[in-house]
């Protein structure tokens, strides 16, 4: 029986398709989802250096983080509220960000919260670009407690939680 769901999001147009299959599958189980965005290393780095430009004392540098951290917590829900309107009314919804790596954060998150299925849209990468970068979704796959569905970014909705290969 699904009664929790892990919807990742990077917040890119791509991801907006396994959140919102985990949003009808949600619906359709009577099931929670938690929304999920991990604010990478590579954003945190960026802030680093913006740090290091100006002296600043160490409360105002958490300060300065939270900020950070508050402005994506606004930006997910301006992503969720904006994209997927049609089926908040019906599933509870939790939003979340955290700092970190995102493969090790979404099976953290998952073992912690007892996580019945992760849904995460893939993003379409293949050899080379691949090979190199990795892919979170199969760090998820390789490690995850629960089980994984990977939406390609080939799918379109259809309606009614439907979905067929885009044209």
């Amino acid at each position: 029986m699904i009664k929790k769901i892990l919807a990742p999001t990077d917040l890119s147009e791509l991801s907006r398709a396994g959140v919102r299959y985990a949003l009808n599958k949600a619906r359709d189980h009577a099931a929670e989802v938690t929304i999920y965005h991990v604010v990478t290393v590579d954003e945190i780095r960026k802030l680093s250096d913006r740090i290091k430009e100006h002296w600043l004392p160490a409360g105002e540098v958490s300060n300065l983080l939270e900020t950070h951290l508050e402005t994506y917590r606004v930006n997910l829900a301006r992503f969720v509220g904006q994209n997927f309107s049609d089926l908040l009314r019906f599933v509870r919804v939790n939003e979340r960000v955290e700092l970190g790596s995102p493969d090790k954060n979404i099976v953290e998150r998952a073992k912690t919260e007892g996580v019945d299925l992760i849904i995460m849209a893939t993003h379409g990468r293949g050899g080379l670009s691949r090979t190199f970068l990795g892919s979170v979704t199969d760090q998820v796959i390789r490690n995850a407690p629960c089980p994984v569905l990977a939406i390609p970014p080939h799918l379109t909705e259809v309606g009614e939680g439907l979905y067929v290969p885009a044209r």
